[in-house]
């Protein structure tokens, strides 16, 4: 599986199979996401192209692993809520600050509930936290604060 960053879209995620099918999916920042397969004759000709709704994505994720789900897991879906990766680039506004200075909050209502740093993960950064390029904030959130969020920490 790889990854690849769409910038104002979303990630792309490539997967070949081991009978050498390859699919990909998009993630829309939307909540949407768009699964692909393509041919085998010609892996540059998409075989069939499929726009699917958060919900439907959701859905499609129960079928596929349908043990995933505990009784005791937040499905932020459920409640009207997103969580979204975002990272803060080098360039970024935000690089050296404190996540306090974003007022990510209070301006969207979204929440960044941790950090990936590197190989580390740190939950529940507080304000004084110091933003550093390549990190990446874990946002919840509605999608419009997400959004808004998304934004913020974009700004160069």
């Amino acid at each position: 599986m790889s990854r690849t960053p769409l910038p104002g879209i979303g990630m792309r995620y490539d997967l070949t199979t081991r009978e050498q099918q390859r699919l990909s999916v998009v993630a829309h920042r939307d909540g949407s996401r768009t699964l692909s397969a393509y041919r085998s004759d010609d892996p540059d000709a998409c075989a069939l192209s499929v726009r699917l709704g958060s919900g439907e994505a959701a859905a499609l994720v129960d079928a596929l692993l349908p043990t995933h789900h505990s009784p005791n897991l937040l499905h932020t879906t459920d409640l009207g809520l997103v969580a979204e990766r975002i990272e803060v680039a080098a360039t970024s506004h935000w690089n050296g600050r404190v996540l306090g200075d974003t007022q990510l909050r209070t301006e969207t209502g979204a929440s960044v509930v941790a950090v990936l740093r590197r190989a580390e993960a740190i939950p529940s950064p507080t304000p004084d936290f110091r933003l550093a390029g390549g990190d990446t904030l874990i946002v919840i959130g509605t999608r419009e604060g997400v959004e808004g969020a998304a934004e913020i920490l974009g700004r160069e």
